[in-house]
């Protein structure tokens, strides 16, 4: 259920209903909300970020709620979770609905790391915001963030001796290989100098790489 909810295409359906049929035919062929906030603008793409990061939140809550709902599940509690949060998140980068093509899992991976790791993401969202604002590459920014959370939460079980669950560790490892997969053209972009830097002021058809 996870997966399939990961699927929807928010992107591509909210981009439509702001009168655009295609948005893999605009900028980048992207469905994520950076490439719809430059061809559609602002406001559609603030529906695609919350609606982006809502399916990761509900993913994890679907997975508490489930373990709930049959307490002698032979699945522990942490485990379950970080499995409904993989699956919500390889649901939108490979999604069903698309041929198992979709997003880049970001905003779906803030949602469901945020709601299971609250501080570890609001350091990766510091070191996002950070990197984003300065070199006003949102690549750069994702790729930053995700190393971010992955290494703090490393340097708590490792040399803090935090008792973090390990399969918090493999979640964490997971979506930080997906994410430099699913980024590899724009690292290699951002080697060769041609990442397409974001602009609040940027819209309609800037072509967005990201």
């Amino acid at each position: 259920m996870c997966y399939f909810l990961g699927g929807i295409p928010s992107g591509l359906l909210i981009a439509r209903a702001f009168g655009v049929s295609d948005i893999r035919q605009h900028g980048s062929g992207n469905i994520g909300a950076t490439n719809v906030w430059r061809v559609v603008g602002g406001k559609a793409a603030f529906w695609v970020y919350l609606a982006d990061i809502s399916k990761g939140i509900l993913a994890v809550f679907f997975g508490q709620f489930f373990f709930g709902l049959f307490e002698s599940s032979i699945v522990p509690y942490d485990t379950l979770l970080v499995i409904c949060a993989v699956a919500a998140v390889l649901g939108n980068v490979f999604s069903v609905y698309l041929n198992f093509r979709g997003g880049k899992g970001v905003n779906t991976s803030l949602g469901a790391v945020a709601t299971l790791l609250p501080l570890e993401s609001l350091i990766g969202l510091i070191a996002f915001s950070i990197v984003a604002f300065l070199s006003k590459y949102i690549s750069a920014g994702s790729i930053v963030g995700v190393l971010t959370v992955t290494g703090a939460v490393y340097i708590e079980r490792f040399i803090l001796m935090i008792p973090i669950a390990n399969v918090y560790l493999y979640l964490i490892t997971v979506i930080a290989i997906l994410f430099i997969y699913t980024h590899r053209q724009n690292i290699g972009r951002l080697v060769k100098g041609t990442e397409n830097r974001f602009s609040f002021s940027t819209s309609k058809e800037a072509g967005s790489n990201v």
